[in-house]
């Protein structure tokens, strides 16, 4: 029993398994970032995004009306045509479009990294700075923590729903820190192959090059 949990935890371990996860992570970071990308061009994420955007000191100014938001909420998969009107003027729509190309732009990016190095590498960068901007809504966003309603749980630290959905980009941040190391390290060791290689081939053509024989005297 012992040999076959120690053997599991070298396979574990192992250069491949690293690879393994690394890809992965890849992947999760890119189904993040294209698939909630392409939702930012739905009416309902625009709308679930308003609190976010109209509390935050790096955004609000997007907005045409940001302290006016409270009072045009709406609940997912409801229809108001009034608040939707109000959307609209608000430029939360124009707004989420853009955001979404920006997502979608990075999830690309990122999923590029399993065949080009660099252009992966950019795109986890960006991955890598979105939480920090994402994570500031825990501060800026009142919605983001459960309001005193009359139970005694409210405020810091209970986090509402949309304070939860904040709070999990702290996986992305790691995650993405991971991929950029790993992407980096690799960046590294195969520009100092190439370098090695390219010396070696030029000290051996050096070698066999024939001595130079000075001319006879006549």
């Amino acid at each position: 029993m012992h040999h076959i949990v120690v053997r599991a935890l070298e396979i574990i371990a192992s250069h491949r398994s690293n690879g393994i996860g690394i890809v992965a992570m890849k992947l999760a970071i890119a189904i993040i970032f294209i698939w909630i990308g392409m939702l930012k061009f739905v009416p309902y994420e625009a709308d679930s995004i308003t609190p976010f955007v109209a509390n935050s000191p790096f955004m609000s100014f997007f907005y045409a009306h940001p302290g006016d938001y409270a009072a045009h909420l709406t609940k997912e998969g409801s229809l108001v045509p009034v608040q939707r009107v109000w959307q609209v003027a608000n430029h939360t729509y124009a707004f989420s479009r853009g955001l979404g190309v920006v997502e979608f732009a990075i999830g690309v990016l990122t999923l590029a990294g399993l065949f080009s190095r660099w252009l992966g590498l950019i795109g986890v960068i960006l991955a890598f700075a979105t939480p920090f901007v994402t994570l500031s809504f825990l501060v800026t966003t009142p919605e983001a923590w459960v309001p005193a309603l009359g139970d005694a749980e409210f405020g810091f630290p209970y986090l509402s729903g949309a304070g939860r959905l904040v709070l999990k980009d702290v996986a992305i941040l790691a995650g993405a820190w991971l991929v950029i190391v790993d992407t980096a390290r690799t960046i590294v060791i195969e520009r100092s192959a190439r370098r090695s290689a390219g010396a070696h081939t030029a000290g051996q053509v050096v070698h066999q090059a024939p001595p130079e024989h000075p001319q006879a005297a006549e």
